[in-house]
């Protein structure tokens, strides 16, 4: 079993573990064109700017509040998965069944660039919402639906939505085939409606589930990733729309200080560390589940 199990290992220690070496950047003016030993040593230089520069710490508290509004925003919603898993599973017509989970799950499998070329042809400005609302004279003006920066939080997290519920389901759907079926019968001799059936038996089992995604969410509550930001962002919605991990980037690629960059990547690993810990602590405290 261990050697079945030891290229995984070996992937992680590759992909998670090995990145970490790279930290060592942050103690150095890094100069890719001089490599590591070519640069200049500078010790805590770069934490020292991160924390005296008054702009700085501006532009990163506006990008800590967007980067927390799409966290908690995301697991507000966190539900939604495990509510559509139960729903569709009270679909009695097998094909219909097949048919809304294939099309729930197939966004998923999308990059965000085409998402992003499917959101430009129907709400860009020429595109075909605005066409259509102008041919029926509804409107004289095109609406700006991406050129805005107006419920920026709000457009990302249904787009984020239409993205992953159908994938987040899936987790539930078979954790709901896990659930004993004698239960369901015992239930129904004693009178139990379909609902009655999902309040009471679907729902408590697939609290734990939940449990372990939710914290899973909090621990990564820094971690939005950058893609969908990246593909969406433009000069109107900069401002809201840049989460941490699309400024690091920015500022590791586009601001040529990557030794920086490292250092803002090293405070946000270790801080969901810390949220990991408490979260699980948490969990194991008031449910009894834990994940470490």
């Amino acid at each position: 079993m261990f050697l079945v199990v030891c290229p995984f290992l070996v992937l992680v220690f590759v992909f998670s573990y090995l990145p970490l070496l790279g930290w060592v950047t942050a103690l150095y003016d890094y100069k890719p064109a001089l490599g590591l030993g070519g640069s200049e040593f500078v010790g805590l230089q770069w934490f020292e700017i991160l924390v005296s520069s008054r702009t700085q710490l501006e532009q990163i508290g506006q990008v800590m509040v967007n980067t927390l509004a799409m966290s908690f925003l995301g697991i507000a919603t966190s539900l939604l998965p495990l509510f559509f898993a139960m729903f569709l599973n009270e679909i009695r017509a097998t094909w219909f069944r097949n048919t809304v989970q294939t099309l729930t799950t197939l966004p998923n499998f999308i990059s965000w660039v085409l998402v992003y070329m499917i959101a430009f042809s129907l709400f860009s400005t020429s595109g075909l919402v605005n066409t259509t609302l102008h041919d029926w004279g509804l409107i004289t003006v095109p609406m700006k639906f991406l050129d805005t920066d107006q419920h920026v939080w709000l457009t990302m997290l249904a787009w984020s939505l239409w993205k992953g519920v159908g994938w987040g389901a899936i987790m539930y759907l078979a954790a709901i085939s896990g659930i004993d079926p004698a239960l369901y019968e015992s239930a129904r001799i004693d009178g139990a409606g379909r609902f009655q059936l999902m309040r009471y038996i679907t729902f408590p089992h697939l609290l734990p589930t939940f449990v372990v995604l939710l914290i899973l969410s909090i621990a990564n509550i820094l971690n939005n990733g950058m893609e969908q930001y990246y593909v969406f962002q433009n000069a109107f919605n900069r401002e809201y729309i840049q989460v941490l991990d699309l400024y690091v980037y920015n500022i590791g690629m586009t601001g040529n200080s990557l030794s920086l960059a490292t250092v803002l990547s090293m405070l946000k690993s270790l801080i969901s560390l810390a949220l990991l810990m408490s979260a699980n602590a948490i969990a194991k405290r008031v449910r009894g589940t834990s994940i470490i």
